[in-house]
């Protein structure tokens, strides 16, 4: 007979130092090393993974989600009630929440002796493919990095204000296959309609936050000048910041450590679809522990940007499997994540 008792939570914590094969720079900042926290959830003597790459535009860091998370009254909690036991965390303490909640999903799924995507209902067979992520760099080191990264169906470059049509120039000087462009909120509204103009040349199948967060009338002002279909990301943090979105975006990018994990990211698709909107899952740098609780939801969306792991060299874990850009779900119970060993290096 299968158990399913509640049992005592013991949950423990420590921090993942993930180092990049390249300097990753984006229009607002750049890391060589990015800080995550690992958590392991323990009940019933089964223990499960979860992870938060904390995102300090929002002023997380790995030691303020490692405090919330001992903040909170968790050891007498019943982990079978996954709503109740996330809500010993404030609304507003996403990255805890993420960690917890993938912990939380992946226990239930061990428990069950099934992968995360069967909990789920849904067909591994129909995960999206992932981008492959090009940050801001010399026009030269732009090339190389797109050169080296040729292989990959489709590329999303990051872009600023400086130079985005000479950026997109050196990356199509080396690649013709589908491009997507991030400025992370680097434009003005009307800087963002006039580089969108002449990008339209490039061939871009979309571009992400061309514009600070928190304006949507002036999204609505970019996507009617735009050739380019328009999404968020910075804007679209929980399922509650769609309504303001409707008509003035074309998609958004959903990221589990930015909206709180996988429950609110579920409510984010189906508020997305019932809005119209596209639907890409994205990731922070980060290990195969939160990149493949993302992977296993890309059945329901129209795109991915899963390639954490796939930007370090020293992922502690083994997880979603990159076949090229095809992502190959792991079929063991829970998130089906597992440390990695020499073998699997």
């Amino acid at each position: 007979m299968m158990n399913v008792s509640a049992g005592r939570l013991s949950v423990r914590h420590e921090t993942l130092s993930l180092h990049l094969r390249h300097t990753f720079r984006i229009s607002r900042a750049a890391e060589d090393v990015a800080h995550t926290l690992l958590l392991r959830l323990t009940a019933d003597g089964v223990e499960a993974l979860g992870e938060s790459a904390p995102v300090s535009r929002y002023n997380e860091s790995a030691a303020s989600v490692a405090e919330q998370l001992d903040r909170a009254p968790l050891a007498s909690a019943d982990p079978w009630c996954i709503d109740d036991t996330l809500n010993l965390l404030p609304p507003s303490a996403r990255g805890a929440r993420c960690a917890l909640d993938l912990a939380l999903h992946d226990l239930a799924g061990k428990r069950l002796g099934v992968p995360l995507y069967r909990l789920l209902g849904l067909d591994p067979a129909r995960a999206k493919p992932t981008s492959f992520t090009i940050g801001l760099a010399s026009l030269e080191e732009t090339v190389a990095k797109t050169k080296e990264a040729a292989h990959f169906p489709v590329l999303k470059v990051k872009l600023d204000a400086r130079r985005p049509v000479e950026t997109m120039e050196a990356v199509r000087s080396a690649y013709t296959g589908i491009v997507r462009v991030d400025a992370n909120e680097a434009w003005s509204p009307q800087e963002a309609v006039a580089f969108l103009a002449e990008l339209r040349r490039f061939d871009i199948e979309l571009c992400e936050q061309p514009i600070p967060a928190g304006h949507p009338e002036q999204l609505h002002f970019v996507r009617e000048r735009s050739p380019i279909p328009i999404f968020v990301d910075e804007d679209s943090r929980t399922s509650a910041d769609l309504a303001a979105l409707y008509r003035c975006v074309d998609g958004i990018n959903i990221k589990l450590v930015k909206s709180g994990g996988i429950r609110e990211a579920l409510a984010m698709i189906h508020t997305a679809r019932s809005l119209g909107m596209k639907i890409m899952l994205g990731c922070m740098i980060e290990s195969s522990v939160l990149a493949t609780a993302a992977a296993h939801l890309t059945p329901l969306v129209d795109y991915a940007d899963l390639d954490g792991p796939l930007l370090i060299t020293d992922d502690p874990f083994t997880g979603v499997r990159y076949d090229g850009a095809r992502l190959v779900l792991p079929n063991t119970p829970g998130l089906g994540v597992a440390p990695r060993t020499p073998a699997t290096v």
